[in-house]
């Protein structure tokens, strides 16, 4: 390994404070400090080398935790084989799993039995984040991995990007989660692409009225058109959430907002209500604002549903229980 990878590998920052007192008490930002202290280097060379080979990978990491979390909690049962990778909002659109697998060899091969699933997915989603140019937050581990996985609440918990506001935030609310994490959450879409399937009613029969969604700007309306064309084959089309900035982890997300340009409708509909806009104004003003606080959500919502000594377990191989 070159001497520039050595010094990438070793980068380290600041220690950060506990932001979710009630997520202290029950995971530890210490916990494999001595039991498995090159955890993080691990997983961080891990993921760096996943995005050498695929740009978009930090998008599906940081998506994968968030789909973990929504269902059963925190617990890696998104990783399980069957199950919730066969629900509707993960089939054929949910991706890292092989980079997940490939990080716990890894970790096994460095400390058997010692590193739970979930917690390398933490913080390979961290990882993912801080090395496309966002933020990095210290992430409390000590998670066990569940034992089950569920199609069906999978189908039924993930917010859908089809979905009103209303209903989101009180599928954010059922985590925990209030509406200013819904807002910064969604920031999430500065990266990574979408299918053509999930917006493409707002190109052509917006709420079937055989017309675009008058909110979308038109210039970009013209752009998704050409890569998503009416006809069922461009369902599987990708477009970038983010039409500025894709590659980087920034707050254009939230300036695309205010420029009637953002991609899903769910995305869009931020601007539709007093209070989230009031939040994406104050966002898209001030970049520090939205990575600190974008640090503090993900601590939220990895505290999710945790389990922890005795409640689960550290799978050897994440797609499979013990």
């Amino acid at each position: 390994m070159s001497r520039s990878h050595y010094e990438f590998l070793n980068f380290s920052l600041p220690f950060m404070f506990c932001l979710v007192p009630l997520v202290c008490s029950q995971l530890d930002y210490k916990f494999y400090d001595y039991t498995c202290p090159n955890l993080t280097k691990i997983v961080r060379y891990g993921v760096w080398s996943a995005i050498a080979n695929d740009t978009r990978m930090p998008a599906s990491l940081l998506r994968l935790q968030f789909h973990d979390c929504f269902v059963n909690g925190c617990e890696g049962s998104v990783l399980l084989d069957g199950g919730e990778k066969n629900a509707l909002p993960n089939m054929n659109s949910a991706r890292g799993f092989e980079v997940i697998d490939a990080i716990k060899a890894n970790v096994e091969k460095a400390c058997p039995s010692t590193v739970s699933c979930a917690d390398i997915l933490a913080l390979a989603a961290r990882e993912g984040v801080f090395l496309q140019g966002g933020p990095y937050w210290s992430v409390p581990l000590g998670r066990r991995d569940g034992l089950t996985t569920s199609e069906s609440a999978a189908n039924t918990e993930l917010p859908s990007p089809f979905e009103p506001l209303a209903n989101i935030t009180a599928k954010f609310a059922s985590k925990g989660l209030d509406m200013n994490d819904v807002v910064v959450l969604s920031g999430a879409h500065t990266i990574g692409f979408a299918q053509c399937f999930t917006f493409k009613p707002r190109l052509f029969d917006f709420d079937g009225s055989g017309n675009p969604d008058p909110t979308l700007d038109a210039s970009l309306l013209s752009s998704l058109r050409s890569v998503c064309p009416n006809q069922d084959s461009s369902d599987s089309n990708l477009a970038p959430l983010d039409p500025v900035s894709s590659a980087k982890f920034d707050n254009i997300y939230f300036k695309n907002l205010l420029n009637k340009s953002g991609v899903l409708q769910s995305d869009q509909a931020l601007m539709g209500d007093n209070r989230t806009a009031a939040m994406v104004l104050n966002y898209s003003k001030y970049p520090f604002l939205f990575t600190r606080d974008f640090g503090a959500s993900m601590v939220k919502l990895s505290s999710v549903g945790v389990l922890t000594g005795k409640d689960g377990q550290i799978r050897q191989n994440c797609r499979v229980v013990n």
